[in-house]
Parts: structure tokens; C-alpha cells; sequence
């Protein structure tokens, strides 16, 4: 599939990355392709173009925001609503504030979600939230803790959208992916992030995920 990475950081690089050697075409989309293109010289693969959000946007398939969640609306407008009108848009964000430190809180929460608000900026498109409650190694690699055995979720309001997702976790090695239900459902797992951020200090390490026993 072709695929778009909306983010250069570590989250994005790393499922550039592992998409691209499961075999999908992946663009990743920045705002500065020279600086872009400077900074990763060493850290990402040639194989991978770099393109501007709009470029990377107009030749996807699916689309993955995968910056931080402050810049979340800023980023897909200057991807292009239009250019995202009717794909699939898979949302791994947070929202995250930490202009108080950490422990960071939510800037969004209770009554809303920001993948309620990039559903609500993107009426065309089709958003699926996912993947936002574990650390970027565990996204592309899950059997690196308990030989993958735990949960990820997935929320949105288009069923055969989500469908493409699960498909694209299970290829990622994600074996128990719950549905949680329409778009607001996100706010669920965006507010188990306080959770995480205390499990993070307790545990000492960010190679944790959470596991539903049923």
C-alpha cells in the first residue's frame, strides 16, 4: 500500500521504517524537506522519499499523524483537507501539555478527544485512532515485551476502515486488537496516558503495555 508518514520524529521514523520492509511504498511527510533530509541523513533509509505534507498526502493511501498531539491540527492543514478527503487516517497521537513538566496533563479530555477533533477538522476523511498507548518500539515490534501478548485498540467511525488498520497491526505482529467503538471512544485510551506517564516512573523503562484478560 502506499503509505504517508505525517512526522520525522522517532514515532515516525520508526514506522516508516518497519512499514517500509513489510513492503509498502512509505513517503514521510515533513514541512522542511532540506532540513529534513539533512537531519536524518544517517538515521533513515534512502529507500524512504521525503516529501512535503501535501506531496506526501496527495500519493497516499493511508495516512499516519504521527507528530505530537499540539501540532496534530496544525499538521493536516498544512497537509490538506482536500488531499485527505475519503482515506483512511490513522491517528496515533496524544494529547499531551507539558508546559507544566512531567508528569505532562491533557490538554483535551472527559468530553472530547483530539481524535474527535481531527475527525471533526477531516469530515471527509476516514480517522482511526490507534497505537497511542505504547512507546514507539513496541508499535513496530510488539513482541519485544511478553512475545507480544497484549492489547491495542483501535476507535473510528468507519468500520471498513478500521478493518484496514487491524489487518495493518496484525502485520505488524499486534495479536489481540479491540474495537472499542465510534471516534469518541478515543477519548478512552488518550486518557489512559496519565496512567502510562506514572507506570513509565515506576517501572523505570517505557517497555511496557497494558493487556485486557477476558
Amino acid at each position: 500500500m502506499k503509505i504517508a508518514v505525517l512526522g520525522t520524529g522517532m514515532v515516525g521514523q520508526a514506522l516508516a521504517t518497519r512499514l517500509h520492509d513489510l513492503g509498502h511504498q512509505v513517503t514521510l511527510g515533513t514541512r522542511d524537506v532540506g532540513d529534513t533530509r539533512q537531519r536524518l541523513a544517517d538515521s533513515i533509509t534512502a529507500d524512504i522519499p521525503l516529501a512535503t505534507l501535501s506531496d506526501a498526502a496527495a500519493t497516499a493511501e493511508i495516512v499516519i499523524l504521527a507528530v505530537q498531539g499540539g501540532a496534530a491540527l496544525t499538521t493536516l492543514a498544512a497537509a490538506g483537507p482536500t488531499q485527505l478527503a475519503t482515506k483512511i487516517v490513522i491517528d496515533i497521537t496524544n494529547p499531551l501539555d507539558f508546559t507544566q513538566g512531567f508528569p505532562a496533563t491533557l490538554f483535551v479530555k472527559d468530553t472530547d478527544s483530539l481524535g474527535e477533533q481531527i475527525q471533526a477538522a477531516l469530515p471527509d476523511a476516514r480517522v482511526v485512532k490507534t497505537l497511542n498507548t505504547l512507546t514507539a518500539d513496541l508499535m513496530v515490534n510488539p513482541r519485544m515485551v511478553n512475545d507480544g501478548q497484549h492489547t491495542v485498540f483501535i476507535s473510528g467511525n468507519d468500520d471498513e476502515a478500521k478493518h484496514v488498520v487491524a489487518t495493518l497491526l496484525g502485520s505488524m505482529g499486534h495479536m489481540d486488537v479491540i474495537d472499542l467503538g465510534d471516534i469518541t471512544t478515543a477519548r478512552g485510551t488518550e486518557m489512559l496516558m496519565p496512567l502510562w506517564m506514572r507506570l513509565m516512573g515506576a517501572l523505570d523503562t517505557t517497555m511496557f503495555q497494558f493487556k485486557v484478560v477476558r
